[in-house]
């Protein structure tokens, strides 16, 4: 026996039922065989296969026109001024053009193979996974009848359009790519908008800018700070800034964890002694990892914990990563005190907060 026939033989053998298995009933069940087919009204009036090959292919074409509305709406309604009415529209129409292109393609596909496919039913039984020569050409029959009863080889305007709208459906998504390039701004109150290196390369913090408190905006006395404790800050002047002026975007970036140590517990060899005072030391509460807020603090380890995905940083060096995804420290805020005893910003972070992006160097 040749190898190529071994396997087939040992599967018609394990195929074969066995005679102690064997049951002999009086009332077998019967097959019921198929249903009569039902002819449709498009297999019977050819006027009606007509209408339903142009509907099939205008739906196409509708989803091939709202494909290329998708990319209209993109460079119609532009994102660049930063204005929420703006981002709104651009959201709007890209989102309602790519919708239509694709319920178009959902909807033609089906009344393409509910009107216009042939519906006979018939049975497939099962076969062997390494099938004959003459299975495998059987095989290649059945896509050739399908591809005739279909009609997708000869209704060319099926065909075209049906290739045209899904081509064009990658379209706006490609488009869309555009939108993460950096770009320059026209608008003179958002100067960095669609330039991302600036925008996440400085938050509002500047030298003298007084820590306060989130959401209070009251400002932080460094005598008032208990040892192990972890507060949530956020530049004092944030609180004079309304929405429409971009509060949660400054806030976003600007927010802050302030913590009290020993001073003996931040070793020189690890830390910035001169950004911190008397033990007091604050570091962006922005992960480095995907921008998740880091605001679990646990005192007696000194470590700040990410609840996404269980980055840790240890303050009491320098917060570096020593556990978890982040692939970097949390960002520290240099700090001092002013003549009246509060704590106050020395400049801004010296690198950029959250998570590392391409242009980060």
């Amino acid at each position: 026996m040749s190898h190529e026939e071994e396997p087939q033989g040992v599967e018609r053998a394990a195929l074969a039922p066995s005679s102690g298995l064997a049951v002999a009933v009086t009332d077998p069940v019967q097959n019921p065989g198929l249903p009569p087919h039902r002819e449709r009204m498009t297999d019977k009036d050819p006027a009606a296969m007509k209408r339903a090959v142009r509907t099939v292919y205008t739906l196409f074409y509708i989803s091939l026109a709202a494909s290329l509305w998708a990319v209209a709406a993109y460079m119609l309604f532009p994102i660049e001024s930063g204005d929420f009415g703006d981002i709104r529209n651009n959201n709007l129409f890209i989102g309602l053009g790519i919708g239509f292109a694709l319920l178009a393609i959902g909807i033609g596909a089906i009344h393409w193979s509910k009107a216009i496919m042939s519906d006979k039913e018939h049975i497939e039984l099962r076969h062997p996974t390494r099938g004959t020569e003459a299975t495998r050409e059987a095989a290649v029959n059945v896509f050739r009848e399908a591809n005739e009863e279909s009609g997708f080889g000869r209704r060319t305007a099926l065909r075209g359009s049906l290739i045209a709208a899904l081509v064009a459906s990658i379209i706006p998504g490609v488009t869309l790519f555009r939108g993460l390039a950096p770009h320059g701004s026209n608008n003179p109150d958002h100067p960095l908008v669609g330039d991302p290196v600036a925008l996440l390369s400085h938050t509002m913090w500047k030298k003298g800018d007084r820590l306060a408190h989130d959401p209070s905006g009251l400002p932080i006395r460094a005598a008032d700070v208990a040892l192990g404790s972890a507060v949530h800050v956020i530049p004092e002047k944030l609180k004079d800034l309304s929405h429409h002026d971009g509060y949660l975007e400054e806030k976003a970036k600007a927010i802050v964890l302030l913590m009290r140590l020993l001073p003996e517990q931040l070793p020189a060899e690890h830390n910035k002694l001169e950004w911190s005072y008397d033990g007091i030391v604050a570091y962006s509460k922005v992960c480095t990892h995907v921008g998740c807020p880091v605001a679990l603090y646990e005192q007696q380890t000194h470590h700040l914990l990410c609840p996404c995905h269980q980055s840790q940083f240890d303050v009491s060096r320098s917060a570096e990563v020593i556990f978890g995804p982040a692939a970097r420290p949390l960002p520290q805020l240099p700090i001092t005190v002013d003549a009246e005893g509060y704590l106050v910003a020395q400049s801004d972070f010296e690198e950029p907060v959250g998570p590392s992006f391409w242009e980060r160097h």
